[in-house]
């Protein structure tokens, strides 16, 4: 199974020591002049997806079901906190995976999404605490549809900012129409952001309670103000840091494969039309999966 985005993990490690310092931030102002009002669910959903290793799946189109291997070989961790950036495995070069099923998908195959207040059983699942710098009470849950690699429509399901929530709905409506394949979309628990890296993870997420790597500061996925993009297919890249680590391949933006984000692309324009700012743009450093309402 593929595990959540491993830059995550990575800098949860540093959330310990913030704490330690006694570190509390508040939200900062919304940066939306309106707040979404909850909308009906369209599917029922009674519980969250399971964190056990789906069962296999079998070949869609051009989608395959995932390596046996997928998120199951640890990688050894340096002394700068990090795990060393390896080859792409050949399995994954053109990473087309099947989407295996862990919210009911869209029964008439059309787009929906649903915006609430966090559910408890979700909350609990979730990589919040009261430690983190939003209320859980300032944050909604939401679950959109979307396209796997496999063409066939899927549910998702993220925590965001209640200030994000609506236009966020509307950025994976847009991605829907488009066609763009998402390959998992689902909550992180703080069990997935401590475990040790596998390299290979591509869930696409929001809400990850952890200091912006390297830094004591709260990244902005802290306050659900940040979404990343099948991570695999846009890695982060800082001087010898990929994440994840087995992406390396990906770092070629000129050869386009289904998945990535490319500049004026559909996703750059959706989430810019909720004004919103993509990583692939820092000059510094590279995060193509990244997208936040503040540009951090």
């Amino acid at each position: 199974m593929a595990r959540a985005i491993d830059k995550t993990r990575h800098a949860r490690r540093l959330v310990v020591a913030l704490l330690a310092c006694g570190v509390a931030a508040g939200c900062s102002g919304d940066p939306y002049a309106v707040e979404p009002s909850a909308a009906a669910p369209v599917t029922s959903v009674t519980a969250g997806p399971s964190s056990a290793a789906p069962a296999a799946t079998p070949s869609r189109g051009s989608a395959t079901a995932a390596p046996a291997w997928l998120g199951t070989r640890e990688l050894r961790v340096g002394a700068n906190g990090f795990a060393a950036a390896q080859d792409t495995p050949p399995e994954l070069r053109r990473r087309s995976i099947v989407t295996t099923d862990e919210l009911p998908p869209p029964a008439d195959g059309r787009f929906h999404s649903t915006v609430e207040a966090v559910p408890a059983s979700v909350l609990a699942r979730s990589s919040w605490s009261p430690e983190c710098p939003v209320k859980a009470t300032d944050l909604r849950y939401v679950t959109v549809s979307f396209r796997g690699f496999d063409g066939l429509p899927h549910t998702g399901e993220l925590l965001v900012n209640k200030t994000a929530a609506t236009g966020l709905t509307k950025v994976f409506g847009r991605l829907f129409a488009d066609g763009y394949p998402i390959e998992r979309m689902r909550v992180t628990s703080t069990a997935e952001l401590n475990a040790p890296p596998t390299g290979d993870g591509n869930g696409t997420d929001a809400y990850a309670c952890r200091p912006v790597r390297g830094r004591t500061s709260w990244s902005q996925h802290s306050y659900g103000l940040a979404v990343d993009i099948n991570p695999f297919q846009n890695p982060y890249h800082r001087g010898k840091v990929v994440l994840p680590e087995l992406a390396t391949s990906y770092l070629d933006r000129d050869d386009v494969r289904p998945g990535m984000i490319e500049p004026d692309g559909p996703v750059v324009r959706a989430f810019a039309a909720i004004g919103w700012k993509w990583g692939g743009d820092y000059r510094s450093l590279k995060d193509f999966m990244h997208f936040s309402a503040t540009g951090g």
